[in-house]
């Protein structure tokens, strides 16, 4: 049953719980009358199982209201004398135990407790004011009736409770649920900026670099390099932004702007990788691409992150490193894997301020998804970033 199929019952299923309840009492008022009883007796009951059907239906909006009601009715019928039975056995009264099972499922569990004492005060009252209009009935007969009345009452006051409780666990639920699709809808965001615009920004700073260094115009120079400036403290806001968003999802990308194509969007594909090499290549930034062996199949969680790596390795060499700059990217091939290398040799010197990024967290996260394994490896010549990633063959 769907949503809104729920959504029309509940309203045929509510006027059900009132309209059979109510059309049996009716019956019996009316058998009873031609029986003998008074007409005041007849009406009284009748107006107690109108306050009864009120207070149910109130109980779901006002639940102290409502259970107020239904409980000023009940007063009324235990202390109406009527002939040969008591009027707290008329149908009308299963609108007590609804009343009293909205109100637990509405209030707080310590306020329920009250109104579960009124209902067993009540049985109490009923039994005692039972035995004193019929004084031959066995105690023994008013005792399992009152314990029995006291059995339903209490069961439905603990089933409203845990249908509370259920209730309140899916909400939790729902609400977790809705919270961590929040946050990795965040984390995409986060990273998806990263990968792409934070390696943009950092392979144009790089070459505006290059370009400043190798023109012989004093004034272009400097323009080039308060543009070079600019482009850092672009990059440290991005960065600070990104800090806002939470840490990187390992959630897969299927595409991205193409570093090495001014088309717009291309689909994420270790053929990207010559034309991504290329575009960060630059005078003073020596990126060259190399690839052995044969190529086999990828999943495209694994084949997206051997392009991150590549990515990542080569924008933190162009940004931490002082020009002239080498970087190598090499593609292993073997039937089981495939081995993703990232080399630098150093630079001419670290460069200083940036702090430490969360781009190495995100490709660690991207890699160990696809069934991977990522290093970071400080040599003698500088930084090994390295990735192992299984083939279809080798999963």
């Amino acid at each position: 049953m769907t949503a809104p199929q729920r959504r029309s019952a509940w309203p045929a299923t509510t006027v059900a719980a009132h309209a059979v309840p109510a059309l049996l009492t009716v019956i019996i008022l009316a058998g009873a009358r031609h029986l003998g009883a008074a007409w005041w007796q007849v009406l009284a009951a009748a107006g107690a199982a109108v306050l009864l059907h009120a207070g149910a239906v109130v109980a779901a909006r006002r639940p102290w209201t409502g259970y107020a009601i239904g409980a000023l009715a009940m007063l009324v019928l235990v202390l109406t004398p009527f002939p040969g039975w008591s009027l707290t056995l008329l149908p009308s009264a299963v609108c007590f135990p609804l009343a009293l099972w909205r109100l637990t499922g509405l209030v707080p569990v310590r306020s329920s407790v009250p109104a579960l004492a009124v209902a067993a005060l009540g049985i109490v009252l009923t039994e005692l004011v039972g035995w004193a209009r019929l004084p031959a009935d066995p105690v023994w007969s008013r005792l399992v009736e009152g314990g029995l009345l006291m059995l339903v009452v209490g069961g439905v006051w603990l089933a409203a409770l845990l249908v509370r409780r259920r209730r309140e666990a899916a909400r939790r639920a729902e609400g977790e649920r809705l919270a961590a699709a929040i946050a990795d809808e965040r984390a995409g965001i986060r990273r998806d900026l990263h990968d792409v615009i934070a390696h943009t920004v950092t392979v144009m700073v790089a070459r505006i670099e290059a370009a400043a260094v190798t023109t012989s115009d004093a004034a272009t120079r400097r323009e080039l390099g308060d543009i070079a400036e600019t482009g850092r403290d672009a990059h440290q806001g991005l960065r600070a932004m990104l800090a806002t968003l939470g840490p990187a999802s390992g959630r897969a990308t299927t595409v991205a702007p193409g570093t090495g194509s001014r088309s717009g969007q291309v689909p994420i594909s270790l053929d990207v990788l010559p034309d991504l090499v290329a575009s960060a290549a630059s005078p003073l930034h020596a990126v060259t691409f190399a690839e052995a062996g044969e190529r086999r199949p990828l999943s495209l969680s694994a084949e997206v992150a051997a392009v991150r790596t590549v990515q990542e390795g080569i924008t933190n060499a162009l940004r931490h490193l002082e020009p002239p700059v080498a970087v190598s990217v090499d593609l292993r091939w073997s039937p089981a894997e495939m081995v993703v290398e990232v080399r630098d040799d150093g630079g001419s010197a670290l460069r200083g301020g940036g702090g430490q990024g969360t781009g190495l967290m995100g490709i660690e996260e991207r890699v160990r998804t696809a069934g991977g394994t990522l290093s970071i490896d400080d040599g003698d010549d500088g930084w090994v970033l390295r990735a192992r990633l299984p083939t279809k063959e080798g999963a």
